[in-house]
């Protein structure tokens, strides 16, 4: 025999058990942890060897008479072939003798004293981009002293500044 109330736990168990999965369901698809899996490993270990790159490039060269940087002197006598080479051999050189295939884009951002304006110079590339790349961008300040015979643009101040070397980078 069944009775009304045998009917009502049933009821009450199938709403209830329902209940429950919908809360999982909420629960579950609006609460989002991001692990650094999420945030794209490879794009900060590409952001990170850039910017080693630019910063032993912009170490002060402590055994020649000059104690400017390669990166100073690059920029200050604007050497686009010496970057370029400089700047991929410390980004595409690996251990086991094979080479990485990293592309990249430089500008240089300077401040113009009449203007008061921040300007910038397309500084050199590996290849021109399409824009279908996905790059990082990696800067680097560089204290240039363009009194001292450098060979900058001719827009930039002939005075001592500091400059912002970005380099977008990207795996081919």
């Amino acid at each position: 025999m069944v009775n009304s109330e045998g009917q009502l736990f049933t009821i009450e168990g199938l709403a209830a058990g329902l209940i429950m999965l919908l809360t999982a369901f909420i629960v579950v698809s609006t609460t989002s942890i991001y692990t650094p899996g999420d945030t794209h490993i490879s794009d900060m270990q590409l952001e990170q060897l850039g910017s080693d790159a630019l910063r032993m490039m912009n170490t002060p060269n402590t055994s020649a008479d000059s104690a400017e940087s390669a990166l100073q002197s690059i920029i200050k006598n604007n050497d686009t072939d010496r970057f370029r080479e400089t700047f991929l051999w410390f980004c595409n050189n690996k251990t086991g003798g094979a080479y990485d295939i990293l592309q990249f884009s430089t500008d240089v951002y300077y401040r113009n004293t009449p203007t008061t304006s921040v300007n910038r110079f397309h500084f050199t590339e590996s290849r021109k981009p399409t824009g279908g790349e996905h790059a990082v961008r990696v800067t680097e300040w560089v204290q240039v002293d363009n009194t001292a015979g450098g060979s900058m643009p001719a827009e930039v101040d002939n005075r001592v500044q500091a400059v912002l070397v970005e380099v977008l980078l990207w795996r081919d």
